[in-house]
Parts: structure tokens; C-alpha cells; sequence
């Protein structure tokens, strides 16, 4: 079993979230937040939030849209350094209090056929640095598979993405790959992957439902992860609402997520919200 993990994605950062956060279970969380939520939160604040709930600042997810101003892919300069510079200021603010993994899209969307070779080598460049600039913070750069026409929406271009720096790693999204298997993904590159993004689709786009809402086959895929070592945790990119593409008579709750992980763990009927 895996201590279980929740991104921010879908709550605020507040005394109130952090303690119903430890009182359900959940271990650490990934701060995953807007640009503009960014600017209005303090590391140090997060941090003490932190330590009072015992709930682990896990990673940190480097924001990637708007596209047409933060893209480590793009084919122009002035873009792909505006996205560098605000990458360096949040891993160093973050790496200040104890973050140790920063999550990272290799490109945004949409990528023209006759482009992807230029713009994957636009994004290995920058992923370079990135892992670099991680490493001197003592942290690791961890590369995340994305869908459709997204660079790195199966492991071979993950597996060339991360060839770019020996430093890099991966982050395991369950709900991107539309033309590869999950389980085909975990066992080329299980040991790369040091974090995962939980969450269940149609396997037509990626919808971040809850396990148990969509096709994904839970067992074999935890069995993988358990049959390859990955020493991570169990960490949920899922908001609390109901997204427009799936409706449910109420908001999920934190302890939903911990209902869901032991289901999966122990091998029980997943339980589904009407």
C-alpha cells in the first residue's frame, strides 16, 4: 500500500483544508496552482500549514498555460525564456521549504506534425536546464506525460524527452496516454517514474474522474507499479467538483480519496458516487 496523496488543484491552501486533510488520512499534497495564486501565497505560510497538519509538501506543479505564454516547446525564444524565468523563481521559492520534486509539461498544444521534431528539441533543451537548475536546489525535475498532439503523449517521446538530462524523471499522469496502454508505459520507464497524477478517463481524452468512473483497470495497473518498485505515493490530480463532463449528486470529500486508494490497495468493488 502507498500513503496517499492529493493534488491542490481543486481546494485552497487554508488552515480549515489542511486539517480536514489530516483528519481524513491524506498524507502529503502536490501544490498545483494558478499564476495568479501563486502571486497571492507565501511559501513560508504554506510551509508552517505544512508542519502544524503533518501533511506533507510532496511536489510542486509548474504551471503550463496559457499556451501562448508558458510553453517549453515553443519555436520562439522570448517565450520558452519567459517560461525559464518564472520556472527558476518557483523551484527556488520552493525548493526554500522543502519541496524536493517539480512537476513539468515538455510542451503545450496544439503541435503541428511538421513541427514536432523542431519543438521536441526546443523542449529537451529547456528541460536541460530545468533539471539542472532543480538539481543545484536539491530537487529532481519530473516530466509528465500529456494527451492528444502534446509532446510526450507516449513512453517513447517521454523516454527521448528525459534523455535530455540523466537528472530527469517522470511523472506518471494515468489519465493521458489515448494510443498506449498504462501498464505498457509503467514497465518501459518504471524506473524513471518517482510520482504519479491518479485519475480515470474514457480513454477518448482525459477527464481526471475518479477511479472507478471511467475504464482504466486499476488492478493490473497497481500491480504493476507494485511488481516494478515504484516507491512513490498514491497521489490524486482530481478537483472536488463535479466536472462538466460527469455529473455526481454531491462534491467529492477528502475522505472519498482515502475510500478510493484502500478500495484499490485491498482489491475491492470501487465504490462510485451516483
Amino acid at each position: 500500500m502507498y500513503r496517499i496523496g492529493l493534488s491542490s488543484c481543486g481546494f485552497y491552501l487554508t488552515d480549515e483544508n489542511f486539517q480536514k486533510l489530516n483528519n481524513s488520512g491524506i498524507d502529503a499534497i502536490e501544490l498545483s496552482m494558478s499564476l495568479k495564486e501563486y502571486e497571492n501565497t507565501d511559501p513560508k505560510e504554506v510551509s508552517a500549514l505544512s508542519k502544524r497538519y503533518n501533511v506533507e509538501l510532496w511536489s510542486y506543479h509548474l504551471p503550463f498555460m496559457p499556451f501562448d505564454k508558458i510553453d517549453i516547446s515553443s519555436l520562439h525564444k522570448e517565450l520558452r525564456n519567459n517560461a525559464m524565468k518564472l520556472y527558476t523563481e518557483m523551484i527556488e521559492r520552493y525548493a526554500d521549504i522543502g519541496v524536493d520534486k517539480f512537476i513539468v509539461h515538455p510542451s503545450g498544444e496544439p503541435i503541428d506534425a511538421s513541427d514536432r521534431e523542431e519543438r521536441m528539441k526546443r523542449s529537451m533543451e529547456m528541460l536541460d536546464s530545468i533539471a539542472e537548475l532543480a538539481a543545484r536546489h536539491g530537487a529532481v525535475a519530473a516530466v509528465e506525460d500529456l494527451p492528444r498532439t502534446c509532446l510526450g503523449n507516449n513512453s517513447d517521446e517521454i523516454g527521448k524527452l528525459i534523455s535530455a538530462n540523466d537528472k530527469l524523471r517522470v511523472c506518471f499522469d494515468t489519465n493521458h496516454l489515448l494510443n498506449e496502454d498504462n501498464v505498457r508505459f509503467i514497465e518501459k520507464l518504471a524506473d524513471k517514474i518517482v510520482t504519479l497524477h491518479v485519475s480515470d478517463y474514457d480513454r477518448i481524452d482525459e477527464k481526471h474522474w475518479l477511479p472507478g468512473e471511467g475504464v482504466v483497470d486499476w488492478k493490473a495497473l497497481y500491480s504493476s507499479l507494485k511488481a516494478h518498485d515504484y516507491s512513490g505515493i498514491w497521489l490524486y490530480e482530481i478537483g472536488l467538483k463535479s466536472p462538466d463532463t460527469l455529473k455526481r449528486s454531491r462534491d467529492l470529500t477528502f475522505g472519498d480519496f482515502v475510500r478510493n486508494a484502500d478500495e484499490i490497495f485491498n482489491g475491492k468493488a470501487l465504490t462510485r458516487i451516483p
